[in-house]
Parts: structure tokens; sequence; C-alpha cells
């Protein structure tokens, strides 16, 4: 039987442990920090963009100014997903925001889980991947066929691996909740 001075020491040591690989989840903070300077540096982009747009828009065809609109679209959504990780994902792994009270608060942080950010990410891949491959069809005169092709390979990947993604969140879902009752 060990000693009570050894079982102290003991339970010491795993508290040490247990707190600092807790504390840890901190260490992706910084990353979060990073995407937001990201997407600050994607909105410069955005404005560029539409600045160009708007320029030129007495001067080109309707055309390209289709494929124009379709970049900004394209932009918002890379956004979206850039908000959805940083927000959801600092909210599931680092810490709880505290926005209870807020006016803005998106009503998808009541009930954000790691499973439905990878949905949610997932589906908005899809959504990015659509843009590009409309912007191929909408401007096929100068497109590399093989390249569509890839494209739409790409893009039917993505969405079988999100219908496999929901299908599994879905059951384990319901596994939990009956665990739960």
């Amino acid at each position: 039987m060990s000693s009570p001075k050894k079982e102290n020491l003991k339970l010491k040591i795993e508290t040490t442990l247990e707190y600092i690989i807790f504390a840890s989840r901190w260490l992706q903070a910084p990353l979060y920090f990073g995407l937001i300077i990201a997407q600050i540096a994607y909105t410069i982009k955005f404005i560029q963009e539409l600045v160009h747009i708007i320029g030129s828009a007495t001067v080109t065809t309707e055309l390209q100014l289709l494929l124009g609109i379709l970049s900004l679209v394209d932009f918002t959504m890379v956004a979206n997903l850039l908000a959805m990780v940083i927000i959801g994902g600092y909210a599931t792994f680092v810490s709880k925001l505290n926005v209870e009270n807020h006016d803005d608060k998106p009503d998808w942080l009541d009930h954000i889980d790691p499973g439905t950010i990878k949905v949610k990410l997932a589906s908005s891949l899809i959504g990015i991947s659509s843009i590009h491959l409309l912007r191929s069809f909408i401007d096929i005169s100068v497109s590399d066929i093989e390249k569509i092709k890839w494209q739409i390979i790409i893009h039917l990947t993505f969405i079988a691996s999100t219908v496999f993604l929901a299908i599994s969140e879905y059951i384990m879902s319901k596994k939990h909740i009956k665990q739960t009752h």
C-alpha cells in the first residue's frame, strides 16, 4: 500500500498536468487572431475588386460584369467561411463568447458544436466550389475542358464528402440523444 504522501504527490502532479493540458487550448487563440488579420486582407482585396468593377462597369461586357460579380460573391462566401471558423472554432475549442445579451448575436452560436461546424464548413466549400464551377461554365469559350472536368470531379467529391459527414453527424447526434435519455 502506498503512503499518503505518495498519493498526495501523485494527485498534485495529475492535477497540474490536467490544468496544463486544459490551458493549452489557449494556444489556438493566436491562430484565430491570425485568421482575423487574413480576413482584413481579404476584405481589402474585395474592396479593390469592387472598385475595379464599378470603375469599368460602363466599358465592360455583360459577361465580364457577371464574372466580376461572381468574384465578389466568392469573396463573400470565403469571408463567411472565415467568420464561421473564427467565431465557431473559438467558442467551441477555446472559450465561451460572452455575447448572450448582444443584439447582433448570430442564432447559430446557440447550437454550435464541432460536428455542426464541420458540416457548415463543408457546405460553404460546396458553395465556393459552385461559384468557381459556374464561372468556368459561363466563360466556357476560354475555359480548358480538362480543367472543368477536374473542377466537376472535385465539386462532386465535396458534395459526397459533405453528405457523408452530415449523415454521420446525424447518426452521432441520435446516439447522443438516446444515451442522455
